[in-house]
Order: structure tokens, then C-alpha cells, then sequence
């Protein structure tokens, strides 16, 4: 889950993300992008593409050229790292873009969009500048595939995760993720915890906001931005084209 704001954001979680949560992100992400972007015939958008995962499976699944937005210097540094240990074939085919889109200039230059656990995190602004940037970079007929918000808020604190834990060496490193809402936010707290031979080493935690909103809202701001909702190829995404001109 990465945001569109250039600053500290995943100082703490780009530690631990790989590890706890990477093999799952990968099977995810070639269940819902692959044959996308397999179909894909000039490029591919990845928009927070964090540690990298979607951008190796679409790089993967396609011999097209892929757009790698990530504004966080934290995730940006492993998506690097990702990238370092693929094929000189594959690196050459990724341009890595470390500004937000809607100030990364790209126009009409694929024709397949995905935004994978990033539009929650985006502020309703920031949400509608990045549909209308995702317009903009998508060919005529393009497509966007994106997982949404959550529609409403809950009703008060749950814990909606538990990764791990994954060994390594004597260490267990696992996380909880729980979600506050508070004052028309949803506030996702990460708690990071390494244990070695059952004490606690260390502890650290992040918290990230992420804004609700039903699809008929989506669907609108879609539309304001030139895009039209289409079906999606499965049910926890939405997908939404560019009209053929």
C-alpha cells in the first residue's frame, strides 16, 4: 500500500513489507494483473508500485514497457533492489518514476493501468488529480484496474490482519493491523514485531489514512475524468476505460 506524497511515509513498514507480505502480494497480483497484462499491446502503468511486486509480475507476464510510479523514497529504494535482481532484458523495459503521477507528464503512453492497495490511501484531491493523470497516460480504449476503498467507515476498532510470522534465523518477525476510524478516516496502525526465542527484541508501528468511498462516488469522479466503469475481471476490483476515440 503505497501513497502518492513524496516524503518519510514507509520509513518503518519498508522493512518489513517483503518479508511478511510479498509471496502473498505476488500470488494476488498474478491472480488479478497477469492476463491483463498479457493482453497489453503498448505499455503498462503501475501506479505505487512500492516494493515492486506488481511491476515484476507485469514484467513477467508482458515484454512490454512498464511505468513504475512511487513517490516514496523508502518503498522506491526496494522496488530498486527488486529490480537489480531481475534480467538486464527486464530492467530495460522499466522507467521508474519518483514524483506523483499527476506530475510525472505521461500521456497516451499505455494501455493498461493498475493502481494495486494504493487509491484508499490517496485524499479525495489527490484521488481525483490521479484518475485524471491515469486518463491522461492511458491510449484510447486503455484500461484501469484498481482494488477500491472501503465504502463506509466501521463502527469502531478491529484488528483486520495478522501476517506472519516468518523465521528468519532465530528471529519472528510478524505484524497486526488494526483499523481506527476517526473523523471520517480510516486509520490503518501497523504494528511491527520481532521476537527471538519468545521475547520481544524489538516493536515499531506506522499509521496510514485511508478515505472510504462508495463506488457510485468513484464512478463519478471516473467520469469527470474521462473514464468510463467497465466490469472488472474479478470481484474485489474495479475496473474503468478510456473511450475509444
Amino acid at each position: 500500500m503505497t501513497d502518492q506524497t513524496p516524503d518519510s511515509s514507509y520509513a518503518v513498514s519498508a522493512e518489513f513489507y517483503d518479508i511478511l507480505q510479498a509471496e502473498t502480494d505476488r500470488r494476488l497480483a498474478q491472480r488479478r494483473f497477469a492476463e491483463a497484462a498479457a493482453q497489453a499491446r503498448h505499455g503498462v502503468l503501475d501506479v505505487g508500485a512500492g516494493s515492486g511486486v506488481v511491476t515484476e509480475v507485469v514484467l513477467a507476464a508482458s515484454g512490454l514497457p512498464v511505468h513504475a510510479v512511487e513517490p516514496a523514497v523508502a518503498m522506491r529504494s526496494a522496488l530498486l533492489s527488486r529490480l537489480a535482481h531481475l534480467g538486464a532484458d527486464q530492467r530495460a523495459r522499466v522507467t521508474v518514476h519518483p514524483e506523483p503521477l499527476d506530475a510525472a507528464g505521461l500521456s497516451e503512453v499505455v494501455d493498461l493501468a493498475i493502481a494495486s492497495n494504493v487509491i484508499a490511501c490517496l485524499e479525495p484531491a489527490t484521488r481525483r488529480a490521479t484518475w485524471r493523470a491515469i486518463a491522461a497516460a492511458l491510449l484510447p480504449g486503455g484500461l484501469l484496474l484498481f482494488d477500491p476503498p472501503p465504502v463506509r467507515l466501521p463502527d469502531g476498532s478491529r484488528t483486520t490482519a495478522r501476517l506472519g510470522p516468518v523465521r528468519v534465523g532465530p528471529d519472528l518477525y510478524s505484524a497486526e493491523v488494526t483499523e481506527l476510524p476517526d473523523r471520517g478516516i480510516l486509520r490503518a496502525v501497523f504494528t511491527y514485531r520481532v521476537e527471538r526465542h519468545g521475547r520481544l527484541q524489538r516493536e515499531e508501528h506506522e499509521c496510514f489514512d485511508m478515505w472510504p468511498a462508495a463506488p457510485e462516488l468513484l464512478a463519478g469522479e471516473l467520469r469527470d475524468a474521462g473514464l468510463r466503469v467497465v466490469r472488472a475481471p474479478s470481484a474485489d476490483l474495479m475496473a474503468a476505460r478510456r473511450p475509444s476515440e
